[in-house]
């Protein structure tokens, strides 16, 4: 046989054998069952993006429904807003949660996962609509029975993890009040978010109206940044080159919790994130911005800082833990899930760049979720 086509075999088999291998390797894998209650109030499309890297990682672990032994669902296991198809006739339904049913919940569920509260807005849902200002919200916020439901879970020492949005627009004053309260920790009202380019074409109108207004001066950015925003009128714009050294934020993890959850020290995120204070709360890790002299200035000014928190876990049991960003948003295939033993091979979707966003993903949200998952179903066993 001719070294060329014998080598074409090799690969094709490895090509072959390589995925059913994998899937040998995840279908054999012990499943867990654990009960879990999953909310995601921000729905846009069939794809729940939301929520997406969250069944991913449930389905690539094992973790099940306790009732059936099955994995979760992406497009039904959840509370929240629900498409209709076909979406072009924008209708929805909602699953929400009910009162009679919160102490239930609370009893008889392992885990509560609030993915995302912001909700849908008219503007978002509706095509073709004036994009010139924040339009008025369909559905979102959290509201007395999420409180409830988490205060509890907190009560029965279950694992409760929320995200970020949970405590800003369109959430009013009170309920964050009585979620900081349960979580002993308080926002500062600000939240972030990372573009490729601040040019007016990328960044939304209503963002640069609120700009224009404070500031009584044309939006002229053009470079990559960052904008952070307070409420309906505080807005700071930082620009690569000019406040950053690196316009992409970065989450950081000391060394022994890097060795505990398993994730890298250093990633990029480009998602939403927001600037709380820990108080009392263990810092896993934070939220790094690259900053020039001008840049730290600009922060200082608006009493911010370049580092801040991104994950908090209560110091006393760990169990109440809150991601300052959008972590569970993406777009990874839903059936690769089963691939489980060829994780190894993911590495060819990302770089050795810290810089590289997709790093995200494989080296900081997977490891960490399972890692904190793990550890609690088998504190469940014991």
């Amino acid at each position: 046989m001719k070294k060329p086509l014998l080598i074409t075999i090799i690969v094709l088999l490895i090509i072959f054998i390589l995925p059913v291998a994998g899937f040998l390797g995840w279908f054999f894998k012990e499943k867990k069952p654990m009960n879990i209650v999953i909310l995601d109030k921000t729905v846009h499309s069939l794809e729940r993006v939301k929520h997406k890297s969250l069944t991913w990682v449930l389905a690539n672990s094992r973790f099940v429904k306790e009732d059936n032994n099955r994995k979760y669902i992406l497009r039904k296991d959840y509370y929240g807003f629900f498409p209709i198809k076909p979406l072009r006739t924008k209708q929805y339904r909602r699953n929400d949660l009910r009162l009679a049913e919160l102490i239930d919940l609370a009893d008889n569920k392992d885990a509560l996962y609030y993915a995302d509260t912001y909700g849908v807005f008219f503007n978002d849902w509706y095509q073709g609509i004036n994009r010139s200002r924040r339009s008025r919200k369909l559905y979102g916020g959290l509201n007395n029975n999420d409180y409830l439901l988490i205060a509890e879970m907190k009560k029965r020492n279950k694992l409760i993890i929320l995200e970020h949005n949970t405590f800003d627009y369109p959430t009013d004053a009170y309920e964050r009040y009585r979620v900081e309260e349960q979580y002993g920790m308080q926002t500062t009202g600000w939240t972030g978010q990372y573009y490729e380019s601040l040019d007016s074409l990328s960044v939304p109108i209503w963002m640069i109206n609120i700009y224009n207004k404070k500031y009584r001066s044309p939006w002229t950015y053009e470079n990559a940044g960052i904008v952070l925003m307070k409420g309906e009128n505080e807005i700071i714009v930082m620009e690569e080159g000019k406040h950053l050294s690196s316009a992409l934020p970065f989450i950081t993890t000391s060394e022994g919790e890097v060795e505990r959850y398993r994730v890298d020290p250093k990633v990029a995120f480009t998602g939403t994130f927001d600037i709380v204070n820990p108080k009392q709360n263990r810092v896993i890790s934070n939220f790094t911005l690259e900053t020039t002299p001008e840049g730290a200035d600009l922060l200082d000014l608006n009493f911010l800082t370049p580092v801040f928190p991104a994950v908090l876990a209560d110091a006393e049991t760990g169990r109440t833990i809150y991601f300052c960003g959008d972590f569970a948003t993406g777009n990874v295939p839903p059936w690769t899930a089963c691939f489980g033993s060829l994780n190894i091979l993911t590495k060819a979707l990302y770089s050795d760049d810290a810089n590289d966003p997709k790093r995200f993903f494989w080296l900081y949200y997977k490891p960490l979720l399972d890692s904190i998952l793990s550890e609690y179903y088998l504190s469940l066993e014991n």
